[in-house]
């Protein structure tokens, strides 16, 4: 789908998109100084997307690069210690799903992609509650969920980091 006044394809992602996927997570890595929390393998994002929950991708030009990707998960598919962390910390409603991870291109930044993201992957999951976690010191993360209306509703620590919880629920009801 195309949205009005906006260069960007927005769609849910495919198997085939799966090496450009991982090619921007890696990009974005904390082993190569990004703000990402972890590493994301090729076979890591092949189970994500090829999961039962939608992962919503973004390109300036059909078969172009993806320049962003935002995924989903239920709770109840969560492995990842640092997820689990955060739904200790919050778990959100019945219908919650977890937000995340997001990843915009450099180039991109600052651009409302973010907000095409958060829309497709809102209708996917019919308005649902979305609950995720940020670092604290991803500051320009922190501002651009908030822009979106989404607000911290718990915090927590993992591997030294400290994490804030933000939750969409105002937004969903």
């Amino acid at each position: 789908m195309t949205y009005p006044g906006t260069t960007y394809l927005v769609s849910t992602a495919k198997t085939a998109d799966i090496d450009a996927i991982t090619a921007l997570l890696q990009a974005n890595s904390p082993s190569q100084g990004g703000s990402l929390t972890g590493e994301f393998s090729l076979k890591k994002v092949a189970t994500m997307v090829d999961g039962a929950s939608p992962v919503i991708v973004a390109r300036r030009v059909a078969d172009g690069p993806v320049v962003g990707v935002l995924f989903s998960a239920a709770p109840a598919t969560v492995q990842a210690p640092v997820v689990l962390a955060m739904l200790a910390a919050y778990a959100g409603s019945d219908n919650a799903y977890v937000y995340g991870p997001v990843c915009i291109a450099d180039s991109e930044r600052g651009q409302g992609l973010l907000a095409l993201l958060y829309a497709a992957l809102r209708a996917q999951h019919g308005g649902a509650e979305a609950v995720l976690f940020i670092r604290r010191d991803n500051i320009g993360s922190l501002r651009a969920h908030e822009r979106l209306g989404m607000r911290e509703v718990a915090g927590f620590v993992f591997d030294g980091a400290q994490f804030a919880v933000y939750s969409d629920a105002v937004v969903a009801q």
